[in-house]
């Protein structure tokens, strides 16, 4: 049996390897996520195949940043693939010009604050204001959820503090950098259990490769679910 508070992250290469890692989930998973990496490589035509052929909720994790008019393009061109979720920078302006492209629509707007793959050292080379990471990642899902967001992209270590925003009331938090008991941390730097991150304020979280590197990825998504707090 599935539970939809999984989100596996189908970061393969193209169409033919995800929807084969897919079919070899079966049942185990509801939910896909479709990144950059799979853009050129039929990424669409995979979300458009499992959402209409195979009854599975998609995230398309874009991450889309520019100006606003481009943005609100973008956005109303992908909602036409009846996407769950997709994502975007969560810079207030970006926010506000995705939910005006995606209105009318069920798409689900999250918006990213700062990456799961960044620690201060990072921010510090990207010139980032200076300042404790989960406090700014803590201001800057407030300020796109006052945007218009719908949710937040978070590490699971931020998602209590989020939680708790008033900003963050009936708002989604959408934790990747989940790593399953004794599962490698491999490029993530702030992360949780899977049980962890939902006891912490997260409604969805994100699973890769401990999943899709398993030889048996329904078996590893059984056991990733199988650590998830009961409903």
């Amino acid at each position: 049996m599935s539970d939809d508070r999984l989100i596996v992250a189908l970061d393969v290469p193209n169409v033919v390897m995800g929807l084969d890692l897919a079919q070899r989930i079966g049942d185990a998973a509801s939910f896909y996520k479709i990144g950059l990496g799979m853009l050129t490589g039929g990424g669409l035509a995979l979300a458009n195949e499992l959402k209409h052929e195979h009854g599975k909720r998609i995230f398309l994790d874009m991450k889309l940043f520019d100006i606003g008019a481009t943005v609100e393009a973008a956005v109303r061109g992908l909602v036409r693939y009846d996407l769950d979720f997709l994502t975007v920078h969560g810079d207030p302006q970006v926010v506000r010009a995705a939910a005006e492209g995606k209105r009318g629509t069920p798409t689900k707007i999250l918006a990213v604050t700062v990456l799961t793959s960044l620690d201060r050292a990072d921010l510090d080379a990207n010139m980032i204001i200076p300042g404790d990471i989960h406090q700014i990642t803590l201001e800057r899902a407030a300020r796109a959820l006052r945007a218009g967001a719908d949710g937040v992209i978070a590490s699971p270590q931020e998602a209590a503090m989020i939680r708790a925003l008033p900003e963050a009331a009936g708002k989604l938090i959408v934790t990747p950098g989940v790593r399953p008991e004794g599962s490698a941390s491999g490029d993530q730097k702030r992360i949780a259990t899977p049980g962890q991150a939902i006891r912490d304020g997260a409604d969805h979280i994100v699973v890769g490769r401990p999943i899709w590197q398993d030889p048996d990825p329904a078996e590893a998504a059984r056991r990733v679910i199988g650590e998830l707090p009961k409903r």
